[in-house]
């Protein structure tokens, strides 16, 4: 297959998937991962390294304030404000991580049931800072391994909340907007039955959820993970559906590590604003895997079109 640009239908960003370039050396090769010991892990006892009391507390499964906040929580609003040109606002939300006990046991190999605690915790605690008027967005995600961010080996979920929406966020709602102007469609749900009548990028699908390698890819081996019927909002999603993303989330990320030798990657959720649901109806949540099997180079960092070396279609078949 030659080189070929591919508009994503959401975003209108551009992206090269160029397979020739697999064949580079050392291409998507990854390190063998550390094991980092379980003493001295900060997370192995909550109370001596100041996590404790937990916010929340499950089987195994805790909420606790980040003890190195990227936002600081205090009784007020941020407002935005002016220096010079510049547009700034304090950075006034909360920064908090979800820790199951198991220090070696990343997302794919916990229990079912220890799984669907950490999204059970992701939802209450989602639905505790919808609370809070003067937050715009809550971001939930997951480092695993160095490369994708985590200074910390335990596994360890990290949630955001802040006054704003994030411009990637508002990009896609306002992409997924003008697809729905112009035709009445979830753009989030063509894309599905697209794929599911193709059948090339259909990684893995149960009753209520499937994983795609999106036919715009931005990276190697990028995965998502949408429920079947059409939801704008993670926090509103009944627990049948919901056990069948987490259940899709799982299946993706033992693919990913048993067949690309075990890479860091990052996990993250797209919802709905906390404000204005009615305006986002159209839009349609869903998880978003990023092997780090890439870097960015000159090309990708000049221009903002990504360059993938590997076919979604491909990726698909080496990951089914």
């Amino acid at each position: 297959m030659n080189s070929e640009l591919r508009q994503d239908l959401v975003s209108g960003d551009w992206i090269v998937i160029a397979p020739a370039r697999a064949k580079r050396p050392e291409k998507l090769k990854t390190e063998k991962r550390v094991r980092a010991p379980v003493k001295n892990c900060p997370f192995e006892d909550l109370q001596k390294s100041g996590h404790h009391p937990p916010k929340l507390s499950y089987d195994n499964v805790v909420v606790v304030e980040n003890k190195y906040p990227a936002f600081d929580h205090i009784n007020i609003c941020a407002e935005l404000d002016k220096r010079g040109p510049y547009s700034i606002m304090s950075g006034i939300g909360h920064h908090d991580m979800v820790i199951t006990r198991d220090h070696h046991k990343n997302f794919s190999k916990l229990s079912k049931k220890i799984a669907n605690l950490v999204f059970k915790a992701f939802t209450d605690y989602y639905k505790l800072l919808a609370n809070d008027y003067c937050l715009a967005y809550v971001a939930i995600f997951h480092n695993w391994g160095a490369k994708a961010g985590a200074s910390i080996y335990h596994p360890h979920y990290q949630i955001i909340s802040l006054p704003i929406v994030p411009p990637d966020v508002e990009h896609s709602y306002e992409g997924s907007f003008d697809y729905y102007k112009k035709h009445k469609k979830c753009v989030h749900c063509v894309m599905v039955d697209f794929e599911k009548k193709e059948k090339k990028r259909v990684v893995y699908e149960n009753k209520s959820a499937v994983v795609l390698a999106p036919f715009v890819s931005r990276e190697p081996f990028e995965l998502r993970i949408f429920s079947k019927k059409h939801l704008p909002y993670f926090e509103d999603t009944p627990q049948e559906i919901m056990s069948d993303i987490v259940d899709a989330l799982q299946k993706a990320l033992c693919r990913i590590e048993n067949r690309l030798a075990d890479p860091d990657y990052n996990f993250f959720i797209h919802t709905s604003p906390l404000k204005d649901k009615k305006k986002y109806s159209h839009y349609h949540w869903h998880i978003e895997i990023l092997p780090k099997t890439n870097i960015s180079a000159g090309f990708e960092l000049s221009t903002g079109v990504e360059i993938n070396a590997v076919d979604p279609d491909e990726a698909a078949k080496i990951l089914k």
